[in-house]
């Protein structure tokens, strides 16, 4: 079985064996000989470094596994198998190939230089370090020991054998460099070399970097709660709640890829059907991140009429038709007894026994099902929502569903993509949890809530309006008022009527509904969904708000992977001994994509985790 696992040493030996001693020289020349004109390239080529390999990220990674595996989707149209739980070909963040050596060129150039020069450039340095550790933390939720402390050293002391730092150092380590990069950019004085517009997260604004760094420290601190450094996390927590954090849309990190980052590169790639607990959740609780997150089904008001005028009345979907209004003789379509556009929003179950149950054909045989012929021209329609592309990729095009022949509505823009790194809402949300769990704050764990879902709902507006995200400005299948009521767009009043309701009142099972609230904002946050059901076992089972649905297989339940499987290391590789000797420490069985292996064996901060759909510890 193929794995796609890029490895540190490749780039390396590459680099080596493509130049001999003279050119070798030649190209890593004296750090301090460096022109000073490339430090800011540098750094921009970090940044724009950050996030890579989207198409196979997204593809395997994340719609093949952690969607399904946390209860976000399921695995394609069809629903889970019954070896959904069984690994393949994955991709993982690669701060290998551009980032980390861009870092260290411009950390080892600054070095060089005299010591006003060094203090000059010093901001860059600085932003190196939560540049490289945002993708280095998705890394190591995956598989656990990395390369880090001696990463991209080769040029500078001709380490060809870098140790793979356990994963409690690397956490610890990141919390130390976080902590100094603060220090260097909240002390800044004098003259400073600032980036600019070369700055592709912050526009070269120095004291949202020092945001940004708090909340990788946050994300830290919620990987150690259930670990022996239990302390330092809620330490971490205030820290930064009594120093600068992000508390405003404007201070997010939301990364503009331009019009070139594919996602899942294919438009005929379909994201799976959302979880039907969790649809049912948001559109109960009426919250606007269903809209922004999920895509409307393909059942309008006139797909409901062309299957009326064709006499396929008992064909339409069961949960579409308790939802309308039809008039005396049941042959027109009247109205929605729920307003668009909640109506659209419908999600499937999730075990694989549900999917291959006949009684769940509506959800899972919709290609047949759902097909009307009108004057020679047959379509199908979708009745439940997917996760919708127009998050992770550009050049996404979509129809609008009409009756077979009716009008042909596509939208085929190719616009900037800006996709999340970081929000206010995250940081609130984990102000919130660790309040609950102990840690000192200033502000009351609802304040921090209620934020944090605010913020959220908000940022996840923005995204869907800049990403042009279909029925965002109106539906082009109605007319007039129709047009404008099914829009998706975020209506005045609706934040304050989301917090209005029983899931944001944390006077009762606070905790699990600021995990609820975490685990909806992070299905647009690269990298979190999969470390956040680990840790906090939420969804939970047996909820009385958003429950945890078994993967029940012949009446027995799956097993998930808790990390990745990890290809073994051949004897032949230069760096053999030290990544043999880390999986060796960690009890790491490779090549195996056994399912029970992969969910015993776990990662260091997961071993103390509640297992899935437990709730929290």
């Amino acid at each position: 079985m193929k794995f796609i696992k890029i490895n540190i040493f490749v780039l390396t030996l590459l680099f080596i064996w493509g130049c001999d001693k003279n050119e070798f020289a030649e190209l890593n020349s004296n750090p301090s000989e460096v022109s000073t004109a490339e430090l800011p390239y540098s750094a921009t080529e970090c940044i724009k470094s950050m996030y890579s390999d989207t198409y196979t990220y997204w593809f395997y990674s994340m719609y093949q596994y952690v969607f399904p595996w946390t209860q976000i989707t399921t695995v394609g149209t069809g629903g889970n198998g019954s070896n959904f739980n069984t690994m393949g070909a994955y991709n993982m963040q690669n701060p290998y190939g551009n980032t980390i050596p861009n870092a260290m060129d411009l950390r080892f150039s600054v070095t060089g230089m005299s010591d006003e020069e060094q203090a000059f450039y010093s901001p860059l340095v600085a932003i190196t370090y939560p540049i490289v550790i945002w993708p280095m933390i998705t890394r190591t939720d995956m598989v656990g020991s990395q390369v880090y402390t001696e990463a991209g050293m080769a040029p500078y002391n001709g380490n060809l054998t870098p140790v793979y730092d356990d994963q409690e150092t690397l956490l610890t380590t990141w919390l130390d460099e976080l902590d100094d990069a603060i220090d260097i950019l909240e002390n800044l004085s004098g003259s400073y070399y600032n980036l600019g517009k070369n700055d592709l997260l912050f526009q070269g604004d120095y004291n949202k970097w020092v945001k940004f760094c708090n909340l990788l420290k946050l994300r830290i601190a919620a990987r150690l709660i259930n670990t022996s450094h239990h302390a330092t996390a809620l330490a971490v927590a205030e820290e930064v709640a009594n120093s600068s954090y992000m508390d405003d849309l404007e201070e997010d990190a939301i990364y503009n890829g331009g019009v070139e980052w594919y996602g899942s590169q294919d438009d005929n790639v379909r994201t799976g059907y959302a979880s039907k607990n969790l649809i049912d959740f948001m559109v109960e609780n009426r919250d606007p991140r269903v809209r922004f997150i999920f895509e409307k089904n393909d059942f309008n008001a006139e797909v409901v009429q062309a299957f009326l005028d064709a006499g396929k009345k008992d064909d339409l979907p069961p949960y579409v038709k308790e939802n309308i209004n039809f008039n005396s003789d049941t042959t027109e379509f009247e109205s929605w007894k729920i307003a668009e556009p909640w109506v659209r929003y419908y999600g499937a179950p999730l075990s694989p026994d549900a999917a291959s149950s006949s009684s769940n054909k509506w959800y899972f045989d919709q290609s047949t099902l759902y097909r009307v012929t009108m004057n020679d021209v047959t379509k199908e329609y979708e009745a439940t929502s997917y996760y919708s592309n127009k998050n992770v990729g550009t050049g996404y095009n979509y129809t609008y569903p009409t009756k077979p022949g009716g009008s042909v509505l596509e939208q085929t823009e190719n616009v900037p993509l800006e996709v999340i790194f970081g929000t206010s809402a995250e940081t609130n949300l984990y102000l919130a949890e660790f309040k609950l769990l102990g840690a000192n704050l200033p502000q009351s764990a609802q304040n921090y809530f209620d934020r944090g879902v605010q913020f959220s709902v908000a940022r996840y507006d923005a995204i869907a309006e800049n990403n042009e995200m279909p029925y965002y400005n109106g539906d082009p299948v109605y007319s007039g008022n129709a047009s404008q009521e099914a829009s998706t767009a975020l209506v005045d009043g609706e934040i304050e009527n989301l917090l209005s309701k029983d899931c944001c009142d944390l006077s009762t099972d606070a905790l699990e509904k600021v995990y609820i609230q975490q685990f909806i904002n992070f299905m647009g946050t690269i990298g979190e969904s999969w470390a956040f059901s680990r840790r906090t076992g939420i969804p939970m089972k047996n909820s009385s708000y958003l429950a945890w649905e078994e993967f029940l297989s012949g009446g027995n339940e799956l097993v998930i992977p808790r990390r990745f499987s990890i290809d073994t290391p051949s004897a032949s590789e230069m760096n053999y001994e030290n990544e043999k000797g880390a999986y060796d420490a960690q009890g790491f069985t490779t090549s195996t994509v056994d399912p029970s292996t992969l969910n015993s064996e776990r990662i260091w901060y997961d071993k103390s985790n509640p297992a899935y759909g437990a709730g929290p510890n």
